[in-house]
């Protein structure tokens, strides 16, 4: 009898920790920021956003626009339409660094300037081929814009000779505005 009782107990002990599992956590990331992106695998959030859509009726031309500004950083975006419309929307669509002035992409961060006082400067530039700008939604109603960023940013060292001797990088990642608000302005 005491046997069946310890198998019992034994089997009840085996039973239970079968049904022990660990838990399995699923994480989610969501921010309420609308706008931002990480610069060199470390978050980063804007605590100023500007955007706008500008409408020039002479160059028949749209400029998207945005500035963010947030902890010690500063990054920029631009996108020209050539041939638009004067509507307060912008098209859809990935919109690449290329070798023309359309779309511009800067990061800037805190330095000193020539009189010792520290200001928001360009950390580089942004070469063909090394960034891009996706316009996902809009809202022309609403004035809203959804899309996604990423870049890289070069700034080249250079020695008395001009060689270069060092580049510092920057690489903005995962960049991304939510319905961000925007004007628009038609001139």
């Amino acid at each position: 009898m005491k046997k069946i009782y310890v198998f019992a107990a034994v089997l009840s002990a085996l039973a239970l920790l079968q049904n022990c599992k660990k838990d399995v956590v699923t994480a989610t990331t969501f921010s309420n920021k609308t706008l931002f992106a990480s610069v060199n695998d470390t978050v980063w959030t804007a605590d100023t956003v500007r955007a706008s859509v500008t409408y020039n009726s002479a160059a028949k031309t749209k400029i998207f626009s945005c500035s963010a500004v947030g902890t010690n950083k500063k990054i920029n975006l631009l996108i020209t339409q050539n041939k638009a419309g004067n509507t307060s929307g912008f098209p859809l669509g990935t919109f690449n660094v290329d070798s023309t002035s359309n779309v511009v992409l800067s990061y800037y961060t805190l330095q000193r300037n020539t009189s010792g006082g520290l200001a928001l400067a360009p950390q580089g530039t942004v070469h063909p081929g090394s960034g891009a700008i996706n316009i996902s939604a809009i809202d022309s109603v609403k004035k809203q814009i959804t899309g996604t960023f990423s870049f890289v940013s070069y700034k080249n060292f250079y020695d008395n000779q001009g060689n270069i001797t060092a580049v510092n990088t920057a690489v903005i990642t995962a960049g991304a505005f939510n319905n961000l608000p925007y004007s628009f302005v038609s001139n």
